[in-house]
């Protein structure tokens, strides 16, 4: 098996490590010092520069102004993200433009496609239902008037809903058929309400009463949300693993500098052990990741559909970046809990990540399933 990267995963890495490289992660006030939402909105020089480095185009077709790469590169361009807790909706836009590429009708895809990889037009996608347990395609109705459709219900938890332009929203036909609806911000019969994620970003409860859309726009293509859903979760789990390397970085750098008794205290059995078991779990994220990015990317068959790939990376990721912060906070002491040392803010960010389209729990429950419908040999 080969598990190199090629040559255009790679430029796409060392392009995101460039622009990601003078973003610093305690740029805005600290969550725990702040009640309500830690900006008003993303980083939007940041985007700028993305946008400038055709880091919002990776996943679509050159005729859309992209590279035509895959869920893998998009993967490797979040890892950096995370490293520097880039406050930007890159996972969301970049998963909702792969979907209407995949799956949707030809007017949506020319008027939408070519600007969202010039990131002039921002998408992000409501994944967490109505009350974050419950599957997101149940919690908004969809029905057909006319030549149209007409949407009721709420999601919760929308990250950046109030800086996007369009809102991908799963929802439930009649038919007990899941369709894509992008939801202009604006629209009529749209609210918002403010939510906070413990990273101290705002997200939205997103209210829809009888929203019109025109049949045109809206994506009824079989399996869609399927796999927009899995793209999201495996972009997650690369948030997880690029947030865990940095913080492993931190308390290993943080524990040959402290001394204690005379000794660095990484020179401890019982703190290098520690940090050992979270190495480990780094590596286990990583090879769940990639396998799960690679089934997405390939459409390769497995034992498995690839949503059971998915669930083993979630499942690794959501425990695993636990308990590297977990360990990371011991390590450090109180100097970890400093609000002017950007640990806790990563702290903070590895809590939403770990709950972030599912926890570990909701996948193992879905990996279950799996199993008991495709009994392995």
């Amino acid at each position: 098996m080969d598990f190199t990267f090629t040559e255009e995963q790679q430029a796409a890495a060392e392009a995101a490590r460039g622009v990601f490289a003078g973003v610093a992660p305690d740029a805005v006030p600290s969550p725990a010092l702040t009640p309500g939402a830690v900006a008003d909105t993303f980083d939007r020089p940041l985007w700028h520069r993305l946008a400038d480095a055709d880091l919002l185009s990776l996943l679509l077709t050159q005729e859309y102004g992209g590279a035509g790469l895959d869920a893998v590169a998009l993967c490797l361009v979040l890892r950096e993200s995370a490293k520097v807790l880039a406050r930007v909706p890159l996972l969301e836009s970049c998963a909702a433009t792969a979907a209407v590429q995949a799956y949707g009708g030809p007017e949506l895809k020319a008027g939408l496609l070519a600007r969202a990889g010039r990131g002039e037009v921002v998408l992000t996608v409501a994944a967490h239902g109505r009350t974050g347990h419950d599957g997101a395609e149940l919690a908004v109705a969809a029905r057909q008037e006319g030549s149209g459709w007409v949407l009721d219900g709420v999601q919760t938890a929308v990250p950046w809903a109030y800086d996007a332009d369009l809102v991908l929203v799963p929802a439930r036909t009649a038919a007990d058929r899941t369709v894509l609806a992008p939801v202009p911000r604006d629209a009529e019969g749209v609210s918002l309400a403010e939510q906070f994620s413990t990273s101290g970003e705002r997200l939205g409860e997103l209210r829809l009463e009888s929203v019109r859309l025109a049949a045109r726009d809206v994506i009824d293509a079989e399996g869609a949300w399927e796999w927009l859903r899995e793209l999201l979760a495996t972009g997650t789990c690369a948030l997880a693993l690029g947030l865990g390397e940095r913080v492993l970085g931190m308390t290993s750098e943080y524990a040959s500098k402290r001394e204690q008794f005379g000794h660095p205290i990484a020179t401890f059995q019982a703190v290098a052990v520690q940090s050992a078991d979270r190495y480990i779990d780094l590596r286990a994220m990583e090879a769940t990741l990639w396998q799960a990015a690679w089934r997405i990317a390939s459409g390769a068959p497995g034992a498995l559909p690839a949503s059971g790939d998915v669930a083993v990376a979630k499942i690794w990721a959501s425990e695993g970046v636990r308990r590297i912060v977990q360990t990371a906070q011991h390590l450090h002491g109180g100097f970890g809990a400093d609000v002017d040392y950007p640990l806790h803010r990563y702290h903070a960010w590895a809590k939403h990540l770990e709950l972030a389209l599912g926890p570990a729990a909701a996948h193992e429950e879905a990996l279950g399933d799996l199993l008991a419908a495709h009994p392995l040999a």
